[in-house]
């Protein structure tokens, strides 16, 4: 089929990438100039494991392409996503200013030439699909009167579950496919569309290598139904972090161990092992605005969701455990040198929206402290977007520890995990480490040296290491 991607961020770029690769005719269509010369020249404009690699491969099947004009492949296509932003205004609700272009501009090119299907694949409140609709139909008669009538399309939702860091996993091998649709000829599109997907009828890439053979299970809703499963997913993942944050919370009070505790609730099938992880909270793009616009929705219709709210709370004040716990150990901050191990809000991302890392480190700085920081992938991006943020960037986890007084693991790299603590801790002024991801095993830790805080672990004993392991819960979004 042929099929226009509408915006070349995660989503747009991941999901035109896949379809490509599944044999569809796909182009990516953005305004952002720089964005497609990138893209032309086979550059990921965002960090995301085996994307350069996937868009090689898509060149070699279904065909992948980049353009900044939008009209000739709207008129070429089969099947035209809108995977714009959908940022959040100051009141909580979504700016639907870019998907209302996109749909504006989709009308304005489409003619009467064949059936076409619009497809809401940004993360969008409630109605949005009819908005679409309205807009697209609005577009071809402003633009194209005089055959206005004979021009056919459908507005579907297709909400993406990608998560930074294995998005093209996650695209490949969805737990489900989400097609929200009103009349049958639009679902019947979109079936055809995702075949190769739904049957796994498709060879996996090296670097992508398929977990199973089980077909993908898709739910065939109304417009409004779809629009509400991808808010409800987010936020109900979003509770369930918060939750184990509350647990560990009160672990540490009364001397159980979070991880203990999250994998004995968590070998409950009704519960389920993954997002149980303590920590000191979610960040990223979308839970924190997803959760945002969900509440706009439910006030705009006279509800206080209250669990909703608790969640944002919830989260808000994990991220003070950090100052709380190096006060504990250091007492006074003024004049320390804190390392700070990460700056991305997750592993295998560069993506610095909402890091809880920023967050703290201005905190820190506020109170007088000199940050250090090193992160894998992301101190460019930190640098470029954060140009007034007072950080020393270190070229590795060895160097911002050098004459320390503290280190605090705020994202879980693996190539922390790997660390030799005892080399690390020699290196420091005082061997302090607040790991604020429970990445390593407290003994491990006092026994190389260290004077150890996790997250909801019990300071007085050594916990045997729990014998199921559980769901990293940063990994969402």
């Amino acid at each position: 089929m042929r099929v226009t991607v509408i915006g070349t961020g995660y989503v747009g770029t991941v999901t035109g990438a896949c379809l490509a690769y599944l044999g569809h005719r796909v182009t990516c269509v953005d305004t952002d100039r720089a964005k497609i010369e990138k893209l032309r020249l086979g550059e990921a404009p965002i960090y995301e494991p085996g994307l350069e690699e996937l868009i090689t491969l898509a060149n070699g099947r279904g065909g992948i392409d980049f353009q900044t004009e939008l009209a000739q492949p709207v008129r070429d296509s089969d099947v035209i996503f809108i995977a714009v932003g959908t940022p959040p205004l100051p009141s909580g609700e979504s700016n639907l200013a870019y998907l209302e272009a996109a749909a504006r501009g989709i009308g304005a090119a489409m003619d009467g030439s064949r059936f076409r299907v619009v497809v809401n694949k940004s993360t969008v409140p409630v109605g949005s699909g009819n908005l679409v609709g309205a807009l697209v139909r609005e577009g071809i008669f402003e633009n194209h009167p005089e055959v206005a009538d004979s021009v056919q399309f459908g507005v579907a939702s297709n909400p993406e579950f990608l998560r930074e860091g294995s998005a093209i996993h996650d695209s490949l091998y969805p737990d489900r496919i989400v097609l929200g649709a009103e009349d049958d000829t639009t679902a019947q599109v979109l079936h055809r569309l995702y075949q190769p997907l739904m049957e796994q009828e498709f060879v996996d890439p090296s670097f992508a290598p398929r977990p199973s053979a089980r077909k993908v299970p898709v739910v065939t809703t109304t417009l409004t139904s779809a629009e509400m499963i991808k808010y409800s997913a987010n936020a109900f993942l979003a509770m369930k972090i918060g939750f184990s944050n509350e647990i560990s919370n009160i672990c540490e009070r009364v001397g159980a161990d979070v991880t203990e505790v999250m994998t004995g609730i968590g070998l409950d099938a009704r519960i389920g092992t993954g997002f149980l992880n303590a920590g000191i909270g979610w960040g990223g793009s979308c839970f924190g605005k997803d959760i945002n616009s969900l509440l706009h929705t439910a006030g705009e219709y006279g509800y206080q969701a209250r669990l909703l709210e608790a969640s944002l709370e919830v989260n808000r004040l994990q991220r003070q455990i950090v100052i709380q716990k190096l006060q504990e150990k250091l007492f006074i901050l003024k004049g320390r040198t804190i390392a700070l191990l990460g700056l991305a809000f997750k592993p295998n991302t560069d993506d610095l929206r909402d890091a809880p890392s920023l967050q703290i480190a201005e905190k820190l700085i506020h109170m007088g402290a000199r940050v250090r920081a090193y992160d894998p992938i992301a101190m460019d991006a930190c640098r470029e977007q954060n140009p007034g943020l007072r950080i020393c960037y270190c070229n590795d986890a060895l160097s911002a520890a050098e004459h320390a007084d503290a280190l605090v693991v705020v994202t879980e790299w693996p190539e922390f995990a790997a660390l030799n603590l005892a080399d690390v801790a020699g290196r420091m002024n005082s061997p302090v480490l607040i790991d604020g991801r429970n990445l390593f095993q407290p003994e491990h830790a006092r026994l190389a040296g260290f004077e150890y805080a996790g997250i909801g672990r019990c300071a007085t004993r050594s916990a045997p290491r729990p014998t199921a392991v559980l769901s990293d819960a940063a990994a969402a979004d």
